[in-house]
């Protein structure tokens, strides 16, 4: 269960690593894709933070994932710059592709097309997680 103070902090690193990606992706001149921050989960001792990042198109995410790979240590940096009057230390960032937008369009095409993906699941793929 997360304290009150786990979902303020998740709230404001969630709301700066959005401009943070924004920025990353205009800079690297990938103005074709949109990358958004999801949800924050921070754990209790506030030194590790899962970011779930959706991807659009779903197709460019691991060109989105191996940029930020890339530059993980310059978005910490920037996120300890923005954060500094709130947190003494900034988490370590593990970066997650939330693709919840793409399995819901899976499902929703499969239950129009009349199949039942309940009973084949064989319809679906399995979620991915990086």
């Amino acid at each position: 269960m997360e304290t009150t103070r786990q979902k303020k902090i998740a709230g404001i690193l969630q709301k700066d690593l959005i401009a943070i990606l924004q920025r990353l992706l205009k800079d690297s001149l990938k103005n074709t894709l949109i990358a958004s921050v999801t949800k924050v989960k921070i754990s209790s001792d506030l030194s590790i933070a899962k970011v779930y990042v959706s991807v659009f198109p779903v197709k460019s995410s691991s060109e989105v994932f191996e940029l930020i790979k890339e530059s993980k240590g310059a978005i910490r940096n920037s996120l300890g710059i923005l954060v500094k009057n709130q947190i003494r230390r900034v988490p370590e960032l593990i970066f997650f592709l939330d693709d919840s937008l793409e399995y819901i369009d899976k499902i929703d095409s499969a239950l129009k097309s009349g199949a039942d993906p309940i009973k084949n699941t064989d319809l679906l793929e399995k979620r991915k997680f990086l």
